[in-house]
């Protein structure tokens, strides 16, 4: 499952009490950076002093950017006083903690998104932000300390600002004790360097003792590849290693992110939709853990990581960091804790899933010993009528979901409006019975609301030559809207490559989401594509008889306009329902209409479900008699009836190569 960490987890009201309370968020500020070259960037702070519970510890990284100078973002790396590339690439940010003991431990990674400053998400003024629990680490999280910014990156552009949030309550469970093991960066299978001939010679095995006091004791791994061989290892290469415990294989890993075109800091200046070794550019990298079994307060184990055989000749690594992090018991019987809103959020980390009308998701986790089989929330928009839902499932401890609460109102009604708004849930009771964690039960978010769309409006799609399989004669590509039920209620499936739809949607009053996929990952348009035979296709909607609809909050053109990766989900809603006349989607694919309908002056053609329109269309008179011809060479065209008197008319493509024909009936009447 994938896991949100919102800023939103950290916006707590700061306490104006000299006493302290459970809830009560304590802010420390970290480093404050400019990130200009390779090397670290080292910041001296105080945390707060010993003898504090805290529930929840976040580190937030804010990513900004800032112009170096001589940059020109239009023709970056060229040109007399230039300084090259400036937030242009993927690079590597490690977070070090440093304590005056000694202790050196990560606690977070992430990788830069290709960030030139004219793409549609990151100009200038853009700031992405990184969230880590590091609730583990409470322990180690006070008085003086460093903390230490490793920055591998051959050009400027970023800035880094981290903050830590202590968050006062009793945390799910105490950490007894961490002890760091290997770290490092390796090179892997390359015969040419020694021992990075076999990368396990780092990573030889560890002895060690359960501290006393353990229930649970995890493996944490965080592990991910650079650089390239001529099979592209690492980063373009996917690997295996085995956890092993007393010298046996306990789990088998790989190091791999296939999710990167579902980036939620899309579309980048780069090639950001690319499978890698356990990253993707502009996300966070996410640590494995591994629960290793068997394991008993004072039993002495080994523990160990031991990479596939891998051999080659160039200069791929893994940059690497584990530790063993030793638990003590739940603290809390029932209890379940609000973990984030998915929707609706301005949270730019939730960009794919917002905005919303209609169904609100939240995350929850069970952060008690019992299992949990209800939760009941009450949630809406601030100073409206909260309503409430009783979920029903089953949640074990330290297990985390996603729950779609039923669609409220209120979300509808603002759909359209500007401005923001402001939206609240809370967990009212866990398994019928008030849960033993008040200050975990409840989050609010802001918000803008989703847009309305008139109804008819047109779907405009131009497949480009990527199949389904490579045994398919159809798009890889397609379009489906649902209604707030998850009922499929128009879809444009199994279109056929290289193939213009136009398509008439017409549909009652309400809240829809229209879902793009796209099964290869990489959009309709991708400037990587370019001289690889892959044609570049298109989607967009507009309202009659004319104006684009903005898709996915977005109005991208040029480079950017359907580089979109695997899909995104846009809702809507639609405020009313024509009765014109207008044709719904043609299953059979190929069709003909006119509009507006009845006509006056200038009539609107749409051929669609053909590769190549050309021909003539033909106005005909009731009688059949020709009263205009045009030429027609694309999938739109418009036609002059203005000379043409009132009546009924037929309207006639004939397709120059095949000789067939389209015909639909127009009324005009001025």
């Amino acid at each position: 499952m994938k896991k949100y960490l919102c800023l939103l987890l950290v916006v707590f009201a700061i306490s104006t009490s000299s006493k302290a309370a459970p809830g009560d968020t304590t802010w420390v500020q970290a480093n404050i950076a400019q990130l200009s070259w390779y090397g670290n960037y080292d910041t001296t702070i105080n945390f707060p002093a010993p003898g504090t519970s805290y529930r929840r510890i976040y580190m937030i990284f804010t990513l900004g950017k800032y112009m170096c100078p001589g940059y020109n973002p239009a023709n970056p790396g060229t040109g007399a006083g230039q300084t090259g590339w400036c937030g242009d690439w993927d690079y590597t940010v490690l977070n070090y903690l440093m304590t005056p003991g000694g202790d050196t431990l990560e606690l977070g990674r992430f990788i830069t998104p290709y960030a030139n400053a004219l793409a549609p998400r990151t100009p200038w003024s853009a700031t992405q932000t990184y969230v880590y629990d590091v609730t583990d680490y409470a322990a180690l999280l006070h008085g003086s300390a460093s903390m230490r910014i490793l920055y591998s990156g051959y050009s400027g552009g970023f800035t880094g600002n981290i903050k830590f949030a202590f968050i006062e309550g009793t945390p799910d469970r105490n950490v007894l004790a961490i002890h760091r093991l290997w770290h490092g960066s390796f090179g892997y299978g390359d015969t040419t360097h020694l021992d990075s001939f076999d990368i396990n010679t780092h990573f030889t095995t560890v002895n060690d003792t359960v501290p006393a006091g353990t229930k649970s004791t995890d493996l944490k791994f965080i592990v991910t590849g650079h650089g390239s061989d001529p099979n592209y290892c690492c980063e373009f290469m996917s690997h295996n290693y085995q956890v092993m415990l007393d010298s046996a294989s306990i789990a088998t890993q790989t190091i791999w992110r296939s999710d990167c075109g579902a980036n939620e800091l899309y579309p980048q200046s780069g090639t950001w939709l690319y499978e890698r070794a356990n990253w993707c550019p502009g996300a966070l990298v996410y640590a494995k853990y591994n629960v290793l079994p068997g394991l008993t307060a004072g039993s002495p184990f080994n523990v160990g990581i031991k990479f596939d055989p891998y051999a080659s000749t160039g200069a791929g690594s893994y940059t690497t960091e584990a530790s063993l992090i030793f638990y003590a018991g739940m603290n809390k019987t029932l209890d379940a804790s609000l973990d984030g809103v998915i929707a609706p959020t301005n949270d730019g980390n939730q960009f794919r899933e917002n905005p919303i009308c209609g169904t609100p998701t939240v995350l929850i986790k069970n952060t008690g010993k019992t299992r949990i089989d209800s939760v009941t929330f009450q949630y809406g928009i601030q100073d409206s009528v909260m309503q409430s839902y009783t979920w029903v499932g089953t949640l074990d401890s330290l297990q985390d979901t996603d729950i779609t609460l039923p669609s409220i109102a209120e979300l509808n009604n603002v759909a359209g409006m500007s401005g923001s708004y402001t939206f609240v849930v809370k967990i009212a009771t866990v398994n019928g019975v008030a849960d033993a964690d008040t200050t975990n039960n409840r989050m609010t978010t802001q918000f803008v609301t989703a847009p309305v769309w008139p109804s008819p409006f047109k779907v405009f799609f131009r497949t480009n030559n990527e199949r389904a399989t490579s045994l398919s004669s159809f798009c890889e590509t397609s379009w489906i809207i649902y209604d707030m039920d998850n009922n499929i209620v128009r879809e444009r499936v199994n279109a056929n490559i290289s193939t213009t739809y136009i398509d008439t949607v017409n549909l009652p009053r309400g809240c829809y989401k229209m879902v793009v996929y796209d099964s290869s990952c990489d959009g309709l348009n991708w400037w990587a594509n370019s001289g690889t035979g892959i044609t570049s296709g298109s989607l967009s909607v507009s309202k009659f008889p004319s104006g684009v609809l903005a898709l996915n909050g977005n109005s991208m053109t040029g480079t950017y306009n359907n580089d979109f990766g695997c899909g995104f989900t846009q809702y809507f809603f639609l405020d009313s329902m024509s009765t014109a006349a207008v044709s719904n989607i043609n299953e059979g694919g190929v069709m003909i209409e006119a509009y507006p309908n009845p006509a006056q002056g200038v009539v609107n053609v749409d051929i669609s479900g053909i590769q190549n329109v050309r021909g003539k269309i033909e106005v005909l008179d009731m009688m059949g008699r020709v009263a205009s011809v045009t030429t027609c060479t694309g999938a739109h065209q418009q036609i002059n009836v203005e000379q043409l008197a009132n009546g009924v008319y037929t309207i006639l493509f004939i397709n120059e190569a095949s000789g067939n024909r389209l015909q639909t009936r127009l009324l005009i009447a001025k």
